[in-house]
């Protein structure tokens, strides 16, 4: 038997917490500072549902908004502690959170790179997996989006799309060779998922 553990990778800005809809640009976009942010309804059960399974619940995040300058570690910071307080009121914990600040457009040069953290790359899913001794192949990234199928394939991982299942996204995955595991409607169903696949 393995001595490996395993986890549930979530990514964050749409899966743990309330994008922000900005009425001046007309853009949905993630929070960039704590009163924006709001974890979204049923999070932290869901959350809970995953520690009291025995899995680590990591979050897997890219946070360019610092690299763009819209928003500083500082502030990040002080989003990550709301994010873990909200959620340890509802019964819940994150076991850790890894960011890359990275951009390669950036307009604060110290962030501008190409790097292996960046999703769809697999870089923090790595680390992680290397930090905390994961088995990947038994474990789940839960995400919204293409990036987050295309890191959780490319680091072995079983992969679930939060999708309401649109047609032009079943276009877009198929473009880029991202495969999900399973797609479903929503973060509840996600879980369901993962505790009818440990049983």
């Amino acid at each position: 038997m393995s001595n490996l553990t395993l986890a549930v990778f979530f990514d964050r800005d749409g899966v743990i917490n309330q994008m922000v809809y900005h009425p001046d640009f007309g853009l949905v976009d993630s929070p960039s500072n704590p009163d924006e942010f709001t974890l979204l309804p049923g999070v932290s059960r869901v959350v809970r549902a995953i520690n009291e399974m025995g899995l680590l619940a990591i979050v897997i995040s890219n946070q360019p908004g610092i690299a763009k300058g819209k928003f500083t570690e500082k502030l990040l910071e002080a989003m990550t502690d709301k994010m873990h307080r909200e959620l340890a009121s509802g019964g819940a914990k994150l076991d850790a959170v890894y960011y890359c600040l990275h951009h390669p457009e950036a307009n604060v040069l110290k962030y501008k790179a190409h790097c292996d953290c960046r999703k769809p790359k697999p870089g923090l899913i790595l680390q992680a997996a290397q930090e905390w001794k994961i088995d990947l192949k038994r474990s789940f990234f839960i995400g919204d989006g293409i990036t987050d199928v295309l890191a959780g394939q490319a680091a072995g991982t079983q992969t679930i799309l939060i999708s309401s299942r649109k047609p032009y996204l079943y276009e877009a995955l198929s473009e880029h060779e991202a495969k999900p595991s399973h797609v479903v409607a929503s973060l509840g169903e996600a879980v369901k998922l993962i505790q009818e696949g440990m049983q």
